[in-house]
């Protein structure tokens, strides 16, 4: 039936960790605050243990190439973050986005840290199609981060997976 395949877009009530039902607005967001704070804060244990050399001096700074190759490796169409900026917006603006990409990226590897806004996220839960609609466990939090976020992420992922690869070669050439 359609109805089935229909997507729930507002919920009016929730039943809360107790089992009772919720219908007060802000009781329910509330309540989803604390429900997907608990499930994205839990600690999982690795299988695998990764170790890795602390490098030491200056961080390298980020490479006009970079941006412009993480840029285009980003998916397009994708929600925005809190500040309702996406991809096809940096992409838009030309070299102008790429050099404020590249200056925001070389200030984090300066900085050591990422800008405090980026701490922040959007969680929406989208509704899986199956079980009690007003169950929790029947949803699936989609966290909404900053596209700029992203594309430093890609970079250094991109350097870190060069870095293996360097390290895999020279190890294999041992003697």
């Amino acid at each position: 039936m359609v109805e089935e395949r229909q997507d729930i877009v507002e919920l009016n009530c929730i039943k809360g960790a107790s089992g009772k039902v919720i219908v007060d607005d802000k009781k329910i967001k509330d309540s989803w605050k604390e429900y997907m704070e608990k499930l994205m804060n839990e600690e999982n244990e690795w299988v695998h243990m990764i170790s890795a050399e602390v490098k030491e001096g200056p961080a390298d700074c980020i490479r006009i190439d970079e941006v412009i190759a993480a840029l285009k490796e980003m998916k397009r169409h994708k929600a925005p973050g809190l500040s309702g900026l996406v991809t096809e917006m940096i992409q838009a603006t030309g070299d102008t986005g790429t050099q404020w990409i590249l200056n925001l990226c070389n200030g984090i590897v300066k900085e050591g840290s990422i800008p405090e806004d980026w701490k922040s996220s959007v969680v929406l839960p989208i509704y899986k199609g199956k079980g009690d609609p007003m169950e929790y466990g029947s949803y699936r939090g989609i966290k909404l981060l900053e596209h700029a976020m992203n594309i430093v992420e890609r970079i250094f992922e991109h350097r870190i997976r060069q870095q293996i690869e360097i390290d895999d070669m020279q190890f294999g050439f041992t003697s």
